[in-house]
């Protein structure tokens, strides 16, 4: 569970109202222009080429280190390698006292932000200000960065101007232009002033012993050309092979980080570049390793290093909209974060950061070189497993589902005890510690009978051409089992013959997400063990999360846990695993089936599920599917944002889950439809939940329920 101090912190952050609403605001802004930034371009291609150079660069870390240091010596700069931010630190200051520097520029350089080196030249009695206008506000502010490009994005205009007030000992309105004023007045002072000026950079060129800054205010320039000395402190994942490699990194990054098509300011530095007064200038760089190696060569994380810096993941993500960096993240912010945390300090510095991630996958397709953040996170989950266990609750919870018959045996008791509390379908309130459950949305009651009871009396076409193994996964097996039956009638519809293997259990997914490896193979090879049928063409799913497990988790758990042979069965099912409306679109399009439109019926809007968008990429065929049934489609705004559950998400952290569900709420009622279909029962118990206890007429339903009235069985070519 979470720690009481995070909680305190997700708490206070939920009740600031400025910062709720520069994020959300922010946010929204953000995916217009980051959309608008990339009109024209081929993203996936761009993807490739970043993916191809930073991981090349990754795989050879110390080879670019030797070759930038090479050619930079010959270009007139003084370079220090270590893997020490101690080391750093001794460094610039012995730097410092040499050269009698009393007072420091800096330009925005996370690796500084890293090693705390501010606080570290202040004890030694040398002055130093942040420049950047953001950096400059947090500095004053007396706070850390909230964000890796935006510093102050978490303050409001009258904040700021709290703060400048207090710093000029004047009163200031908050009027954003007479601010920018006062710190282009006071922060000119500080370049001029400065005996040494410290920059980070974007990229380092090993060809060319290059580096290269990009910036939007022009102080980074100010920070290496006005001082006498210049210092350049450099993680060495920023290192590339080429010159050429520049280019994709300065398409992408201004994009993905705040939707421009270029920084106002690209400078490139090939050794020390001119002094104000003509005199030659000191170059100083440090590459910072930091155990960045030690990160290339963990197959797990090395992807991590491919990161630009841009932001893009934090921009886009539901929890830190809502949190803002000083809760969802370290020094850096949000799930890479909390991944980076894990190699610079350690991995139990990232245990609270990385239990807030929803898993949601938004990061992934934003990012341009690709970083699978999420199941990052679930690595570092395992690891952690691994390392301290898991809490009693959790563990003997994790340990009843993994146990299908006991399990099963307490769904069907809950299933008749939850008489008093269920009505019309519906539990509103549920009594002493279970009562948190339906504070934020009601639950559906567990069904009478569930699925697997109700199969074997569902009659199979005669002759069919194909055979199905039906995977409900628990939602659908107890609590919806009317859409298991929609599924077995569209199926039989095509000719299809469903079968319900009795043995199948949970999916494992809530294991796996909690880092349980452990648990969610033994789930892994019991459902292996009951699909598995060389007669079944299919192994079909109603619900996205299912699906993913069948297809991509069941065989990269099982690997991770030491089982190659179970892997491989995992492999040779995950061929046959289709989510359900992709499987009904594909028979459809073969003539298998025909979806009859009918007349007159309601409009709908649909929520794509975060499992079936991003890791399925099956968002069109629900879609097709219902306008060939005679729905109209009403698209909600951030109809692919998440809804908040998450899973277990929303019963460990229901004061976060609940406004992620409430946004989409207010979007859903936006588009005046009564009906919200969907393909995930995960949704449909968050989504539909909501609805109901905000006294809601509008009503969640399954695809699969949607059209089970509407398809018919092919006719046959010339037939009447």
């Amino acid at each position: 569970m979470a720690t009481t101090d995070l909680k305190a912190r997700v708490n206070d952050a939920l009740e600031n109202g400025s910062l709720a609403g520069a994020l959300g605001r922010f946010n929204e802004a953000y995916v217009a222009s980051r959309a608008r930034a990339y009109e024209g371009i081929d993203f996936e291609a761009l993807r490739d080429q970043l993916v191809g150079l930073k991981g090349r660069a990754a795989a050879h870390l110390d080879e670019l280190a030797e070759q930038f240091e090479e050619k930079a010596t010959q270009a007139g700069a003084t370079v220090f390698r270590t893997s020490d931010p101690a080391e750093v630190k001794q460094y610039l200051a012995r730097l410092c006292k040499e050269n009698g520097v009393k007072r420091i520029a800096k330009s925005k350089s996370m690796a500084t932000e890293e090693m705390h080196l501010n606080a570290f030249l202040a004890e030694q009695g040398i002055e130093v200000a942040e420049t950047d206008l953001g950096e400059w506000i947090v500095q004053l502010a007396g706070q850390r960065p909230s964000h890796m490009v935006m510093p102050a994005i978490h303050m409001s205009k009258e904040q700021v101007a709290g703060i400048f007030s207090r710093e000029v000992k004047e009163e200031l309105a908050a009027d954003i232009p007479a601010l920018v004023a006062v710190a282009r007045r006071e922060l000119r002072q500080k370049f001029l002033g400065a005996d040494m000026g410290i920059t980070g950079a974007n990229v380092a060129v090993a060809e060319t012993g290059t580096l290269v800054v990009v910036t939007n205010e022009g102080n980074a320039r100010l920070v290496s050309t006005l001082p006498r000395i210049q210092v350049a402190v450099v993680g060495v994942e920023k290192l590339v092979e080429r010159f050429a490699d520049v280019g994709p990194i300065l398409k992408a990054l201004p994009r993905s980080a705040t939707g421009q098509l270029l920084t106002s300011y690209v400078s490139m530095f090939t050794g020390p570049s001119p002094g104000a007064d003509g005199q030659p200038k000191e170059l100083h760089v440090i590459l910072l390793d930091h155990r960045r190696t030690h990160m290339a060569r963990d197959p797990r994380f090395a992807q991590a290093l491919r990161c630009i810096r841009c932001a893009s993941c934090v921009n886009v993500c539901p929890v830190y909209r809502l949190l803002g960096g000083h809760v969802f993240g370290g020094v850096y912010t949000g799930g890479i974060g909390a991944i980076l945390a894990t190699w610079f300090e350690a991995i139990k510095s990232s245990k609270d950061i990385q239990s807030l991630c929803i898993q949601c996958g938004a990061c992934i397709p934003v990012c341009p070189t690709r970083i699978d953040i999420p199941e990052m996170i679930v690595e570092l989950r395992r690891r952690l497993a691994k390392e301290e266990g898991h809490p009693f609750i959790q563990k003997a919870a994790l340990r009843m589902v993994n146990d299908r018959r006991i399990f099963h045996g307490l769904l069907r008791a809950a299933s008749k005890a939850q008489k008093p509390f269920a009505k019309k379908g519906m539990i509103r309130h549920l009594p002493f510690f279970f009562s948190g459950m339906t504070e934020h949305r009601s639950l559906p009651a567990i069904a009478d009978v569930p699925f697997r009871d109700r199969f074997e009396g569902i009659a199979q076409p005669a002759g069919a051409k194909d055979k199905a193994a039906f995977y409900a996964g628990c939602l659908v097996d107890f609590a919806y089992p009317g859409i298991g039956e929609s599924v077995v009638k569209v199926l039989n519809a095509a000719g299809v013959e469903v079968t319900f293997p009795q043995a199948q259990t949970c999916c494992g997914a809530p294991a796996r997400y909690a880092g349980a490896f452990d648990v969610a193979a033994r789930n892994a090879k019991d459902n292996i063990t009951a699909l598995e049928d060389p007669e079944v063409r299919w192994v079909v799913s109603a619900c996205p999360t299912c699906t993913v497990a069948l297809r991509h988790e069941f065989a990269a758990t099982l690997e991770a846990e030491g089982h190659a042979d179970w892997a491989e069965r995992a492999e040779a099912m995950a061929s046959k695993v289709r989510d359900f409306s992709s499987l009904v679109k594909e028979l459809a399009d073969a003539g298998r089936l025909t979806v009859e439109a009918a007349k007159g019926l309601e409009a709908v809007t649909y929520h794509d599920s975060c499992h079936l968008k991003r890791k399925l990429h099956a968002h069109e065929p629900p879609r097709q599917l219902l306008g060939a049934a005679g729905f109209e489609l009403k698209e909600m705004k951030d109809s692919d944002s998440c809804c908040g559950m998450g899973g277990s998400y929303s019963l460990k952290f229901p004061e976060i889950s609940a406004p992620i569900l409430a946004r989409k709420l207010e979007n859903i009622r936006a588009t005046g439809a009564e009906t919200v279909a969907m393909d995930c029962p995960g949704c449909m118990l968050q989504i539909g939940g909501g609805l109901d206890l905000a006294g809601s007429t509008a009503r969640t339903r399954h695809v699969a329920d949607l059209i089970a009235d509407k398809v018919r069985p092919a006719r046959p070519a010339g037939g009447k």
